[in-house]
């Protein structure tokens, strides 16, 4: 697990307490996909319980790497096996979105004033309320943005 050096967790967290941790699209590819944060986010993630992914960033990880257009369609196949067999290990809970999860979205949605809430960053904040997360991982900008606003905890890698 790492240590607090190595990432900047916003919000409360108590030594010896492990922080319920909702990870988005944007964090989640950097996990098959190698990018500058991608050996730091694998040493923060590793060890660690209490981690969640949703289907949608399932499935937007898998939208991602192929829109790019730089991998071969054998080598997008097997990063799509990678990450099903590891949302299927067990080493995250899986979030879906429900009716309900779509009302908090929606919820949140009319509640922004000043910042305008992308559809899908409203779905994510709702998902992480869904699993009771106490802290968001993201790389987005927007999303970070928007999570605090919710009143959530964004932890910096």
């Amino acid at each position: 697990m790492a240590e607090a050096s190595e990432a900047e967790v916003s919000g409360p967290v108590f030594p010896g307490i492990e922080t319920a941790v909702y990870i988005d699209a944007s964090a989640l590819a950097k996990l098959y996909v190698p990018e500058a944060e991608s050996e730091r986010l694998d040493a923060f993630l590793r060890g660690r319980v209490g981690l969640m992914i949703s289907e949608l960033a399932i499935t937007q990880v898998l939208s991602a790497v192929t829109r790019e257009g730089e991998l071969r369609p054998e080598l997008a196949n097997q990063i799509r096996g990678a990450r099903l067999a590891d949302a299927e290990s067990g080493s995250f809970a899986r979030l879906h979105v429900d009716p309900a999860v779509h009302r908090e979205a929606e919820r949140l949605l009319l509640a922004t004033d000043s910042l305008p809430l992308r559809t899908l960053d409203a779905l994510h904040i709702a998902l992480a309320f869904s699993g009771r997360a106490t802290h968001v991982l993201t790389f987005d900008r927007r999303m970070r943005e928007a999570v605090v606003q919710a009143g959530m905890n964004v932890i910096d890698i």
